[in-house]
């Protein structure tokens, strides 16, 4: 169904990620330290990314991080670790999910699948309806097309990730509507994947500095505290 690079150095990982996923028809290529997966990334760039974060040669951060300075492949990081300042800072770099090892073959299947979705790579619609009709969508300063996934601010291109195109889509959709973020969580996620609100905080937050690289006064997504965050048209 799709083509996943799987980068991480534990054997034993690898062998039985790369058998769960191909037996649900995914072609899987691993590497085994990040230099060598970055390069692999770079030269054929897959429909999904799993990488490891404490990797040989070049950590998971570190690819994840040269990675987005020129692609917006969707990216699963998995770790050993269970601190919260690891999940933030791979969530500001860049990637689209998060998974602690241990973990079970299903529940990384199941972000593989919801991951896929989204970005329509599983060869279905993409879910939201904006996306499946293919409207491209207009707000003041900002040009958005679901069908190429290209956001732009005053003409100028903004990359951004997946997770980050849809949560902005469903900001953009009703201008002066606030959204919670349970509901842009509906939005950017399946009803399948657990996130929680600092998941949605750091996207969001990752998103506006993007932006502020083209326009340093951007500030056309504001937090309302305690509700949510809301497009304002300018």
């Amino acid at each position: 169904m799709a083509n996943i690079t799987l980068v991480d150095d534990d054997e034993n990982i690898v062998a039985s990620v790369s058998l769960a996923l191909e037996s649900h028809g995914h072609k899987v290529t691993a590497y085994h330290d990040g230099a060598s997966g970055l390069e692999a990334l770079e030269a054929t760039p897959p429909d999904l990314a799993i990488l490891d974060v404490k990797m040989p040669r070049m950590d998971g951060m570190e690819v994840l991080r040269r990675l987005r300075q020129t692609s917006q492949i969707p990216v699963i990081m998995l770790t050993s670790k269970d601190e919260e300042i690891d999940e933030i800072l791979g969530f500001n770099l860049g990637a689209d999910d998060y998974i602690h090892k241990p973990f079970s073959q299903r529940l990384l299947i199941e972000r593989v699948k919801a991951l896929l979705r989204r970005t329509g790579a599983d060869g279905g619609e993409v879910e939201t309806a904006a996306e499946a009709a293919g409207k491209a969508i207009k707000r003041g300063k900002l040009s958005m097309d679901p069908a190429r996934h290209e956001s732009t601010w005053e003409g100028r291109p903004v990359k951004l990730t997946v997770t980050e195109f849809l949560l902005l889509q469903a900001l953009a959709q009703r201008p002066g509507f606030v959204k919670s973020r349970d509901s842009l969580m509906d939005a950017a996620y399946d009803d399948q994947v657990y996130v929680d609100d600092r998941t949605i905080d750091s996207h969001v937050k990752r998103m506006r500095k993007k932006f502020r690289v083209v326009d340093p006064e951007f500030d056309a997504i504001e937090t309302l505290y305690g509700v949510g965050y809301r497009y304002r048209e300018s």
